[in-house]
């Protein structure tokens, strides 16, 4: 339950429809009558939103407010709004939603898509707004009718008098619906009255996608559009020194050559002949101060400063004083490398700069930054600034950022025409905000009866939170760095974790799950080498160190239900188990590997998933599908190598992706918990690399703690 002055208005919309939106901090003397800003551009002031809009031709507008990049925002987002106005499914139109903060997701405080929170962030609120709406609709019926409002329910698309069984659809009540003022108490649907959310649904997006007419950031073709391929210093923190672009300048479609602080652009009426341009540019680069960094010395960086300069994130009980010396105590050192994103759609940016403002076409999970960035760079207010979010081939994190913006911005500003920027691959590859390298010592005490009494994990590697928000860094503990580690659910007396914030100069950003990625992989490892050291049962050595009633061993035991844990595999194959909490959910995940030519195969993976409240839960398996899809290629595979402060990979050819032919059969068990929804494009991650290496490690005996897997290695 909520009061309308918390976050909704109503207005009465073009033509006599009804438009309902609801704002996040907004005073409501901020809001006209019409539904316009009071006081447009004062400080705490948005600017108008409609999240419902619906019109007495029987037209609906429903406003899409996360970034659509595959995990299904335009479908979830849909669901839940119409599930409490009783909307008709699927009869209703989409929008995305501009760059305004009245869409802050609730969650994350900023309009931002990513960290699982789509669902869990808007739940509330878009199924307030929806029952709004409804029982604003039902008193237009009541006043027709002059009826009690309690004698009224609604039907999909229909107000019912229930004693007469006389009914109207929608469209005829928005008129008079529009005139009236919202409900001072909003009451939701209890959850067995449901009719949309918790049934599997198919993706609205899908027909657009597969007919081609879903437009991405690299359609945009604005009049007059020139093309940019973009040289860029090779060498992190580098700058342009002298460039020859004379050869450039003749090739054919060459507009112009345009010199940057960090590169140079060729712009071109198309890509292909800007890209080919770009190859008869002579370049001298200052490439600065790590012109001659690479993986041993960040690798030194990490063991120099854990020593050193480490912060205390999590102590309980004697903390690391508690740790043994004897036979008692067991240790190893994890390694993990930087990642690249590899999203599908290259990265690209589409900016008009021109004298009355800035209009943008960029696939971003982050419109607001790209609204303010795109100000700055051209020197306009930001409300000068029109951001069109077009769909995204992938985010996982990487369109979070704005370099890509900025670089468009500038160029269609000095060029004085539309530009489109786009990557190349290895474009991509070299110049990307990667998933944090990290370097790991851990060392464990164990009692009596095998299970750890002292756990001790120390953690040395780059902070994201120091780039993109320094105030979230508190004490030195970058929060996203020692995720999934300083609150792993194990009870043991005495944990000590520590940090120390090291940076090589490597530029890192979000990526999918973030420190989860990895400490997940670290912490369940470890705790698989403390289970073999003691000749237990993985799963049984867990539950010894969990408490009976969490949410952890319900997904852990669902995992091994599922999986058939200690009954009979296949001769040559073994299944290792992990278990990890990440952004509100909690998964486990069994996998059975194999080992074929020296090579890892995984041939299954079984996957519990307690996430809430399923909205959609044909969505959540997809999610889970993808989530294992993408850890699987990062174990597998993924690593960025540093050499001369270049980024030695290039491609797919040596950042390799899983091929559909190794991608392992799945099987998900939704967990229905009952709680309140959790995340869901992440949580399927962070398990994957720990139950695929614990299998392997049964398999061979040794434990493998680096990344990507290379059998027979060890730190």
């Amino acid at each position: 339950m909520t009061t309308r002055r918390q976050f909704l208005k109503v207005s009465a919309a073009v033509g006599g429809g009804l438009l309902v939106g609801f704002r996040f901090g907004a005073p409501e003397s901020a809001m006209a009558a019409d539904g316009t800003s009071g006081a447009s551009g004062s400080a705490g002031v948005f600017e108008p939103n409609a999240w419902i809009e619906m019109h007495p031709d029987g037209r609906t507008m429903l406003t899409i407010s996360g970034s659509e990049m595959g995990q299904g925002a335009m479908t979830v987002i849909p669901m839940m709004i119409a599930e409490e106005l009783d909307l008709p499914w699927g009869e209703f139109d989409t929008r995305f939603a501009p760059a305004d903060e009245a869409y802050a997701n609730p969650a994350l405080g900023s309009q931002v898509t990513g960290g699982s929170a789509t669902v869990r962030g808007f739940y509330t609120k878009l199924r307030e707004v929806g029952a709004a709406t409804r029982e604003m609709l039902v008193q237009a019926a009541a006043n027709r009718w002059d009826v009690p409002f309690d004698e009224l329910r609604t039907e999909p698309g229909v107000v019912v008098h229930t004693a007469s069984g006389r009914q109207v659809e929608y469209k005829d009540l928005v008129a008079d619906a529009a005139q009236l003022e919202p409900p001072e108490e909003v009451f939701t649907k209890d959850r067995k009255d449901f009719r949309i959310i918790g049934k599997p649904t198919k993706r609205l997006d899908s027909p657009q996608k597969v007919t081609g007419q879903a437009d991405f950031g690299i359609d945009a073709r604005p009049d007059g559009l020139l093309q940019a391929s973009i040289e860029r210093c090779p060498v992190f923190g580098g700058k342009l020194k002298s460039v020859d672009a004379d050869e450039a300048r003749k090739a054919d479609g060459v507009e112009d050559v345009i010199e940057l602080d960090h590169g140079v652009a060729v712009l071109a009426r198309d890509w292909w002949s800007a890209d080919q341009a770009r190859g008869k540019l002579s370049i001298e680069w200052d490439e600065g101060d790590l012109a001659d960094l690479d993986d041993e010395a960040i690798d030194a960086q990490f063991q120099e400063r854990i020593k050193e300069d480490a912060r205390s994130a999590r102590s309980e009980g004697r903390g690391a004083d508690a740790l043994g010396n004897d036979e008692n105590t067991h240790s190893a050192t994890y390694r993990v490398p930087y990642l690249a994103h590899t999203t599908m759609e290259p990265m690209n940016a589409t900016a008009s700069v021109t004298e009355d403002g800035v209009t943008l076409w960029v696939p971003t999970q982050a419109p607001g930054s790209v609204q303010k960035v795109a100000a700055e760079v051209a020197g306009v207010d930001k409300d000068k600034v029109t951001v069109h979010t077009t769909f995204l081939g992938g985010g996982f994190g990487r369109r979070f950022e704005t370099d890509f913006v900025r670089e468009a911005v500038e160029l269609s500003k000095r060029a004085g025409r539309p530009v489109k920027v786009i990557y190349s691959r290895p474009d991509d590859v070299r110049h990307d905000f990667y998933r944090p390298a990290a370097y790991n010592e851990l060392s464990a005490t164990l009692g009596d009866d095998g299970l750890p009494v002292t756990w001790v994990h120390r953690i040395a590697g780059p902070s994201i939170w120091s780039r993109v928000a320094p105030g979230m860094v508190k004490d030195g503990i970058d929060p996203a760095a020692v995720e999934g580690a300083t609150d792993h659910p194990y009870q043991i007396e005495n944990i000590a974790v520590s940090y120390a914030n090291v940076d090589p100069g490597i530029p890192v950003g979000f990526w999918r799950s973030v420190g989860h990625s990895h400490n997940a992989y670290i912490v369940e490892s470890f705790l698989d080498e403390l289970a073999r050291r003691a000749d237990a049962d993985p799963v049984e050595y867990r539950l010894k160190l969990l408490e009976d009633d969490s949410r952890h061993v319900g997904v852990l035991r669902r995992a091994a239900e599922m999986a058939d844990w200690g009954g009979e595999v296949p001769e040559g194959r073994a299944r290792g188990v992990a278990l990890a909490k990440s952004f509100g959910s909690y998964c486990a995940q069994v996998a059975e590997v194999s080992i074929e030519d020296g090579k890892p195969r995984v041939h299954k993976v079984w996957c519990a998933l307690d996430c809430g409240i399923a909205v959609n839960p044909a969505g959540v398996e997809r999610q889970v599908h993808s989530s294992i899809a993408y850890g699987l290629t990062a174990a597998l595979f993924g690593k960025v190598t540093i050499k001369n402060g270049r980024v030695q990979e290039q491609n797919f050819n040596d950042y390799q992706a899983v091929s559909i032919d190794q991608m392992p059969e799945v099987e998900v068990g939704i967990v229905d918990s009952g709680q309140p929804p959790g995340g869901v494009g992440e949580p399927g991650l962070p398990p994957l690399a720990p139950a695929v290496v614990n299998a392997l490690a049964s398999l061979t005996g040794k434990p493998i703690r680096r990344l990507p897997i290379e059998l027979g290695d060890e730190a």
